[in-house]
């Protein structure tokens, strides 16, 4: 009996072992003009075997370098394309650096503080206010996506001060939109957290029998 483990490893087990057996028995034909059928055969039956390729851009293009890789380069047919070479599939990615930004509040985003640095260009003050009521309306909506107990209104004027390096500053941080408007709008139920934590308080009552 024949075990998987005394046979040749499957290169790309996806294409199976009988496909594998077919580009060995090619490498050893020895006419040119049927080793190059041979290989077209195969292309075509890799093909059926895997369509989700025919999705892939030049599809035909991956079939033939699988069959090289395959044969470990030594199929020595005619390709329609440039015969890979085992170097290059072998080399490694280059190391890309992780983009690293680092700023106070994260539940804001790093965009916000952005935008607010940004407000230092602003000279009129209609567009000042403007600009000063939407980030503290949107700030307070960050924070409450991240924590959705509650939020003081003077806590968002003091983030959006501190974050615009004092040129925001919200005069009267309770004309912010209600806590609870904001909650509606995320979805969240403003009532779940009250109900959870009632939950554990309630009891159950026995009543004997007289």
């Amino acid at each position: 009996m024949n075990y998987n483990t005394t046979r040749d490893a499957l290169i790309l087990p996806e294409y199976g072992r009988n496909v594998q057996r077919m580009i060995k028995y090619a490498i050893g034909i020895e006419k040119r003009d049927e080793r190059n059928k041979a290989a077209n055969a195969i292309i075509e039956l890799m093909g059926q075997l895997n369509p989700h390729l025919r999705d892939v851009e030049d599809f035909r293009h991956k079939l033939w370098t699988h069959l090289f890789l395959m044969s470990d380069f030594k199929l020595d047919v005619d390709s329609p394309y440039e015969i890979p070479k085992i170097e290059n599939l072998q080399e490694k990615p280059k190391k890309v650096n992780y983009p690293s930004s680092k700023f106070k509040y994260g539940h804001y985003g790093k965009y916000t503080s952005k935008i607010l640095k940004e407000s230092a260009n602003i000279k009129k003050e209609e567009e000042n206010e403007f600009l000063t009521r939407s980030m503290a309306n949107f700030m307070k909506k960050q924070y409450l996506m991240h924590n959705n107990d509650a939020v003081e209104n003077n806590l968002i004027a003091e983030n959006l001060h501190e974050l615009s390096d004092g040129n925001l500053t919200l005069e009267n941080p309770d004309s912010l939109t209600p806590t609870s408007s904001l909650l509606k709008t995320l979805g969240i139920n403003n009532n779940t957290n009250h109900k959870r934590s009632n939950k554990g308080h309630h009891k159950k009552r026995k009543y004997k029998r007289n």
